[in-house]
């Protein structure tokens, strides 16, 4: 079995970073394939970011499908371009904050979603409510730290995530935390050691439960609203994302 892990943004440091965290849960006999795309934004840290961080990501779906990759992973926790990536894709692809949710959905009666900028806090809220998570999540919270200050060893990163988590704990009363950003991805068993409540990374969470699909045999429907893109002609630096008949 294959699984690409893309992660939508170009910093390659974290992209390593978050193969690794998925080569850690995957089944001996899985093949993990972490990538960025080409062209894209360094971080992703807003609406803009995430619709131009897109294009990439579904050069990459397409590059995979030409490779005979079983199924995907998007790594970022705004879930960009996900359904058309499922357009795309003959196997699964998970978003990691859809797999999050989901798993923390089944572990506590709430859960509080910890990230990196404020700014981010309501497209995290949109997509609990897409997902039907909204009952489920008692807050989303921020720590104010941009994308690449996670790599930063001076940022004190892991002191300010594991301070936001426990105000999580304490004051929105949630029972499970969900770590907002796939650059938290290494971070996850340290504050859940600290915390002593169920932490999930969506990298490892959307890792497993993909290996499942494909183990199952379960495909992306071609049916209705996921088919492949009509064939049509694109103009300007979008020829290339043209569907061939």
């Amino acid at each position: 079995m294959r699984i690409k892990i893309i992660n939508p943004n170009t910093t390659q440091s974290m992209t390593d970073k978050i193969g690794a965290c998925a080569r850690a849960v995957a089944r001996p006999g899985t093949e993990i394939v972490a990538v960025s795309p080409a062209m894209g934004p360094a971080s992703i840290e807003s609406h803009y970011d995430e619709a131009l961080a897109v294009p990439g990501l579904l050069q990459e779906i397409a590059a995979g499908e030409r490779d005979g990759i079983d199924g995907y992973v998007i790594a970022c926790f705004g879930d960009p371009g996900l359904l058309a990536a499922r357009e795309l894709a003959a196997g699964p692809v998970l978003g990691i904050a859809e797999a999050a949710m989901h798993l923390a959905s089944m572990l506590g009666s709430s859960f509080s979603v910890v990230t990196t900028l404020g700014r981010t806090i309501g497209q995290a809220r949109h997509l609990a409510e897409a997902y039907g998570m909204a009952r489920f999540c008692a807050n989303v919270r921020a720590c104010e730290l941009p994308v690449l200050e996670l790599e930063d060893p001076r940022s004190g990163a892991r002191e300010r995530i594991v301070a936001e988590c426990r105000r999580a704990l304490d004051e929105d009363g949630s029972d499970v935390i969900v770590l907002g950003c796939a650059g938290m991805a290494d971070l996850c068993e340290h504050v859940a050691d600290v915390l002593g409540v169920p932490v999930i990374d969506g990298v490892a969470a959307a890792t497993q439960l993909v290996e499942s699909m494909v183990n199952l045999r379960l495909r992306t429907s071609k049916r209705g609203e996921l088919a492949r893109p009509l064939p049509k002609a694109y103009s300007g630096a979008l020829q290339g994302f043209a569907i061939r008949g």
